[in-house]
């Protein structure tokens, strides 16, 4: 924990963090379908990762993100190719064409899964990666 930073800040940390990924898990689920998505809740989730580097330490946040970032950009760019390859595979169709399904789900009812949400969170997976690499390596910059 860093001795200079503020108590303020370190305590509104610890309110705001969970509301940012709460609210950037909202953004995201709402994305193919409104104003959203993959791209700006990762954003958001990269901001609360960045709000808690500056309350905190690098070793905190790494603890936080519980992955390494690198490994997030990774399985981002897998989930994000899959979902394009699904209608080539399965159905013959061009890549990135969407695909949807709709589930049966006891105690939820039918929920509709698509290839677009399959795409978003791989999107997201990688702005997270990327912008949580980047400052993680701005931090070492500054030791």
């Amino acid at each position: 924990m860093k001795s200079d930073t503020s108590i303020i800040l370190q305590t509104a940390t610890r309110l705001l963090v969970p509301l940012l990924l709460l609210f950037s898990i909202f953004l995201l689920l709402r994305g193919h379908n409104e104003p959203g998505g993959g791209f700006i809740a990762g954003l958001v989730a990269s901001s609360a990762f960045a709000l808690h580097l500056f309350a905190f330490d690098a070793s905190s946040t790494k603890k936080l993100l519980k992955v390494e970032s690198q490994l997030l950009m990774g399985v981002g760019l897998l989930l994000a190719l899959l979902s394009g390859m699904i209608g080539v595979i399965f159905r013959g169709q061009p890549f990135l064409t969407s695909q949807w399904a709709t589930l049966d789900v006891p105690g939820i009812g039918e929920l509709a899964v698509s290839t677009p949400l399959l795409f978003d969170i791989g999107v997201y997976l990688v702005v997270i990666g990327v912008v949580s690499t980047i400052l993680l390596s701005l931090d070492k910059v500054g030791e």
